[in-house]
């Protein structure tokens, strides 16, 4: 893959994998299951290549950001002149959304998975699922999706693909200063003129139109699920930023269904909800150290 970065390589050569007992006994509840949620969070991509804190690979795509002291691809606040930080969100968004290279971690996940009836739900904005093989009406992410620009206003709920428009920015884009230098490949809203911003939850101007059905479709979904049907949740780097997002609509799912079972892998926040029982298992490493560990 074109963007793993050098702290998630050292850990896929270095980090132990999961004891066996608890490799086993995620085998057998993936085995047990007839339904599969996969619930994740920022670890996952990170674990996958994709880590925004990650400062080589911040330097190396963004050598103009990096000599002004800026060290992670965290930026939203920072006061950035509107050429410097469109040409920011045109490098990271091509290289995090629209990276051709096939994910490797996600295409295990999805053979974990196999044939089983599944979901996804997840707080990330890179279409990583949909791009390794989950079925993309099957994806709820109700975070937005970096492959989508909106009206700042916003003057419609309408949102727009934003790849004509960072590869307007990327023509005008000069890697040595940082700055889109023509002026008009600044994007604006094709309606009212406004600014325009990728198509992420920041605040209360986000236009979520696009998503609510799926998320619909998945709470149909959970619904439809027969009385005796055993539901495995599998909850992969979803930590405290955003705890209700994933995190905590997870821990409530299973504990408001009787045959539902959680494995929560997380290396920094692992701990599961102690009324849960023996039917949650708490994972402290990352997702390719559990399936490193699944291999046969």
């Amino acid at each position: 893959m074109s963007t793993v970065n050098n702290a998630a390589a050292w850990t896929a050569n270095n980090a132990p994998a999961p004891p066996a007992p608890a490799a086993e006994t995620v085998r057998a509840w993936v085995q047990e299951a007839d339904r599969v949620l996969i619930a994740a969070g920022a670890g996952l991509s990170a674990a996958a290549g994709y880590d925004y804190g990650d400062t080589e690979r911040f330097r190396e795509l963004l050598p103009a950001l990096y000599r002004l002291g800026l060290r992670s691809r965290y930026l939203l606040g920072v006061p950035l002149p509107k050429d410097m930080m469109w040409g920011y969100w045109a490098v990271h968004i091509d290289d995090i959304r629209y990276d051709p290279e096939p994910n490797p971690l996600y295409r295990r996940l999805r053979e974990l998975v196999g044939d089983r009836d599944h979901w996804v739900m997840t707080s990330n904005v890179d279409a990583l699922f949909a791009r390794n093989g989950f079925q993309a009406d099957r994806v709820f992410t109700p975070q937005g999706d970096y492959g989508r620009l909106q009206c700042t206003v916003p003057c419609t709920r309408e949102t727009w693909s934003s790849r004509p428009f960072l590869d307007t920015i990327l023509a005008a884009y000069d890697r040595d200063t940082g700055r889109v230098t023509d002026p008009q490949a600044l994007p604006r809203c094709p309606r009212c003129g406004a600014d325009v911003f990728p198509n992420v939850r920041v605040g209360p101007e986000f236009v979520d139109d696009s998503y609510r059905p799926a998320g619909r479709r998945l709470v149909q979904w959970l619904d439809d699920a027969p009385t005796d049907s055993a539901l495995l949740v599998v909850e992969i780097g979803a930590g405290f930023n955003t705890p209700g997002v994933i995190r905590r609509p997870v821990e409530n799912l299973v504990r408001q269904t009787p045959r539902a079972r959680l494995v929560r892998i997380n290396p920094g926040h692992p701990d599961v909800p102690a009324d849960l029982g023996e039917r949650a298992l708490s994972l402290p490493l990352g997702a390719d150290r559990l399936l490193d560990g699944l291999d046969p």
